[in-house]
């Protein structure tokens, strides 16, 4: 069973609007296997007078029967269940109904009914209007595919626009958060865990009971029969069309192919020909853009990189993908290797990074900094290389400047002295008058180096992660 943790927020939205005094309407959305359906569930625990309706891929008509089915059993009505009535007389006699508390109302997997029929939203729209929104119910829409949930029921030009109370975007778990799921494990062993499952409750779920990452993945992952083998597919299929083109597109950037001109390159096409795509993916949040944190106009620069948000979906684009061949005729064992020789260089190096940015917006959040920033970022550029890490305080001029190191030995005073060497090239890009040092190692550092900073109040050194 999935444990459910890290959606207090999330239920406390939802209590927050079934306690108006009036009705309520809220959209939750988020890629598939990330909890939705857990989230109101845990929700409806607590509130007995309540209805769930999870849609299919059948016809409008067929989701009818079934809807009819159901609120047929929730009023005791039998007559209902076989008559022949439209949407707005089942939620007529659905809302009649007298029950001790509020009614809640729920549709699962709502996009399927929008696109089976394209006026749904619209047949919604007006059962809110004249029935729904007066009768004091609190209706949730759910669905996985993002696409179609936000023009079926958030953007300007769909006819449920402006009507809702609230909306929950559900995301993945923190890293702050996933130890949860694997009592007994220290943070560091955790990270190559979370480079693959990323926060993804399902995934969690499926790799927990191992203590070997390489064997869970040969489990969980390079086995074909295992959901997860096929999963990129199955996430993708339904969001956009010409899956193939789109896999070409994630898997150059996951192969190290992030500026706009080496992603058209690698694919020997125009840049603006894959524009389009991008946009697309970056608004099923697969894909983001990037600026060095020190861009005066992160829009309209020329130094952005794409990056893919999901852990999951960059290692499988980088490990699985392109050696499915292999994998098909059975070799496992060979793939597997090249995973043992390539995963935390290539992979789980880059992860840690993004955990420790994740750190270190908690660190600043508890003032461990002094300061409270307002941008925290990565720099890449002439002026000073590539830094992991850049918290900018520019109402102040503070800055702190970090480097991250998944190692299997203790960082040294090198790492300590290398950030030094920028330190006044960052300070003039960022107008900042102090500088600190945050460096990161899950093994530790050297004897040499915590000396050093115990000798300062500039350098913070973390092991916790």
């Amino acid at each position: 069973m999935t444990k459910f943790i890290d959606r207090d927020k999330e239920l406390e939205t939802l209590e927050k609007q079934y306690a108006s005094d009036s009705s309520s309407f809220v959209i939750v959305y988020g890629r598939r296997r990330i909890g939705k359906t857990s989230l109101i569930s845990r929700f409806l625990d607590s509130h007995p007078d309540s209805l769930f309706f999870l849609a299919t891929e059948e016809s409008e008509r067929q989701n009818l029967k079934e809807f009819q089915a159901k609120v047929a059993d929730f009023i005791g009505n039998d007559f209902l269940r076989t008559a022949n009535v439209d949407w707005p007389e089942v939620f007529k006699a659905f809302v009649s109904f007298p029950t001790k508390t509020k009614k809640i109302i729920v549709i699962d997997e709502f996009q399927y009914i929008g696109k089976s029929n394209p006026a749904f939203p619209s047949i919604m729209q007006k059962i809110w209007d004249t029935l729904l929104k007066d009768s004091n119910v609190m209706l949730i829409l759910c669905g996985s595919l993002v696409s179609l949930m936000k023009s079926q029921t958030l953007e300007y030009g769909s006819p449920l626009y402006g009507r809702r109370a609230a909306q929950i975007n559900l995301k993945q778990i923190p890293f702050r958060e996933y130890g949860k799921f694997f009592e007994g494990k220290r943070n560091n062993e955790l990270v190559p865990f979370y480079a693959i499952t990323g926060g993804v409750p399902k995934y969690i779920e499926s790799f927990k009971g191992f203590d070997d990452i390489y064997t869970a993945i040969e489990k969980n992952v390079l086995d074909k029969s295992s959901y997860l083998y096929e999963e990129p597919f199955f996430l993708l299929q339904k969001e956009v069309s010409e899956i193939g083109s789109y896999f070409s597109l994630i898997k150059a950037i996951a192969l190290g192919n992030q500026k706009l001109s080496s992603i058209s390159s690698s694919l020997g096409v125009k840049q603006t020909s894959i524009t389009q795509y991008l946009k697309v993916l970056t608004d099923l949040d697969i894909v983001e853009r990037e600026v060095p944190i020190t861009e005066k106009m992160p829009e309209k620069s020329k130094k952005g990189i794409y990056r893919l948000t999901d852990n999951y979906l960059s290692f499988w684009f980088k490990f699985v993908y392109p050696y499915r061949d292999y994998l098909e005729k059975g070799e496992t064992d060979y793939v597997l290797s090249i995973i043992k020789e390539r995963f935390v260089e290539n992979h789980v190096s880059f992860v840690y990074e993004d955990v420790c940015r994740d750190l270190v917006l908690d660190m600043a959040a508890r003032g461990d900094f002094g300061f409270h920033p307002n941008r925290v970022g990565r720099y890449w550029g002439k002026e000073s290389g590539e830094i992991d890490i850049v918290v900018i305080d520019s109402e102040r001029g503070n800055l702190v400047l970090g480097e991250c190191k998944f190692s299997s030995s203790p960082k040294g005073l090198s790492v300590l002295r290398d950030l030094e060497a920028k330190k006044a090239a960052m300070m003039g890009l960022t107008n900042s008058k102090s500088v600190g040092y945050a460096l990161f190692c899950p093994t530790g550092f050297t004897d040499e180096l915590k000396e050093e900073a115990n000798r300062r109040e500039d350098v913070h050194l973390i092991d916790c992660i």
